[in-house]
């Protein structure tokens, strides 16, 4: 769902646009015909909503920014325009105008990026000034790229190719290109960091194979197949915040979690058995067969399955800790958020304990304010040109303040 939905598509209908957990997945946004939600993520049992934002309709990009009050917005009304906004205050931090359509913005505490079709743009969160522009890079029509969410490692990932699965890492910090992965035969179709930036993982158009990557080395350190029968549209990827586990969700019914470890060959004695003579057999086959056969006999499969009651919706998985223990939560654009228990030890089939529906009832903050629209100076192409970016007015307020612990509590990771 970090694609959009097509202004017709059913999503739309149903007035949920686009869903998004935000760096430690303690909250949820949601996107609307009527504008946004931000809902809390922490309890099983109930989906408290945060807030509900009614200033822009029909949006279809929201962000927040960790459990602080700055979140980021984009409508199709002005999809050229991006709004920062601190929602508990009722002001209006800055926004920007493109060049072009906004498809994705991605931010940690030290970045936060914009992505177009064919350019990147890097700002400073602390003070929204823009540092780094990329132009001319690949055609990416869905906006694809993913920014670590750990801002001591802050690399930014997007594809390196149109028409085959390269991937540039590029180092958000420095500012400076950091390597090329060869990651898949055909164009991308996700990315995303693990919490400490030190993984990448990726998948192509045609879903079959997930792999990992070291990071900022770019060596392969993991592949998972997640079927061989179809090609499938994976819409997310997700690791748990201690990287051992990867989850990944498709419009299909199959959402598949993989298990992040290296397997160690069993002693002889241990396992004298059919299966493991046949094991070695294979590994020894595979040195002497085409790269491409031996890679499949190398792909680890789901470790944990969930088989939700739908098809063909997008929607967006992530892994969690809430109360506790571990928990797969998906965002569907049916409106809902499912949460399911996950067993660390033995894996299978996870069980679904709540369904949400994300609607907004009783919001904490829905009468402190309502965000004036700043419609002066502004036309469709904002007076830009290619690689300029204009902000529309000064800071409400002066730069973003994240040291306040209150307003922006530091990382944990």
């Amino acid at each position: 769902m970090e694609s959009q939905d097509a202004p017709d598509g059913p999503a739309v209908q149903r007035g949920f646009i686009c869903a998004s957990f935000n760096q430690d997945t303690t909250s949820l946004s949601v996107g609307t015909k009527t504008g946004y939600r931000l809902f809390s993520v922490t309890a099983v049992d109930k989906l408290d909503c945060i807030h509900e934002g009614v200033e822009c309709p029909d949006v279809y990009i929201v962000e927040r920014l960790f459990s602080s009050s700055l979140v980021v917005v984009v409508s199709l009304s002005m999809p050229r325009r991006m709004n920062v906004y601190h929602f508990k205050k009722g002001t209006e931090i800055c926004n920007y105008s493109y060049s072009n359509n906004i498809l994705s913005v991605r931010l940690n505490r030290q970045r936060l990026v914009v992505c177009l079709e064919e350019s990147v743009y890097i700002h400073n969160i602390k003070d929204m000034k823009l540092l780094k522009t990329l132009l001319n890079t690949p055609t990416n029509p869905s906006g694809l790229c993913a920014l670590s969410v750990n801002h001591s490692n802050s690399y930014l990932a997007y594809p390196g190719n149109a028409t085959i699965g390269e991937i540039t890492i590029y180092d958000a910090n420095n500012l400076s290109t950091v390597t090329l992965i060869q990651a898949h035969d055909s164009p991308l179709a996700a990315l995303t960091f693990s919490a400490s930036g030190t993984k990448l993982a990726s998948a192509s158009e045609k879903g079959t194979v997930i792999r990992v990557f070291s990071i900022p080395e770019g060596q392969r350190v993991f592949e998972f197949r997640r079927g061989m029968k179809r090609y499938v549209s994976i819409s997310s990827l997700s690791f748990s915040a201690d990287a051992q586990f990867l989850c990944s969700s498709s419009n299909t019914e199959t959402v598949h979690i993989f298990k992040l470890e290296q397997q160690s060959p069993s002693p002889e004695e241990e396992s004298p058995t059919w299966s493991a003579y046949v094991g070695k057999m294979f590994t020894a086959a595979s040195t002497y067969l085409p790269a491409q056969v031996s890679d499949m006999m190398h792909q680890d499969r789901a470790f944990a399955t969930v088989r939700l009651n739908m098809f063909g919706l997008k929607n967006i998985c992530a892994l969690a800790t809430i109360q506790k223990l571990p928990r797969l939560l998906v965002a569907s654009s049916d409106g809902y958020l499912y949460i399911y228990n996950v067993d660390p030890q033995d894996g299978g089939e996870c069980v679904l304990v709540q369904k949400h529906r994300c609607v907004c009832i009783k919001c904490q903050y829905k009468d402190v304010f309502s965000f004036p629209l700043i419609l002066s100076g502004y036309s469709e192409d904002g007076g830009t040109q290619k690689g300029d970016v204009i902000p529309e007015h000064e800071f409400a307020e002066g730069p973003v303040c994240l040291d306040d612990e209150n307003e922006f509590p530091p990382s944990s990771r």
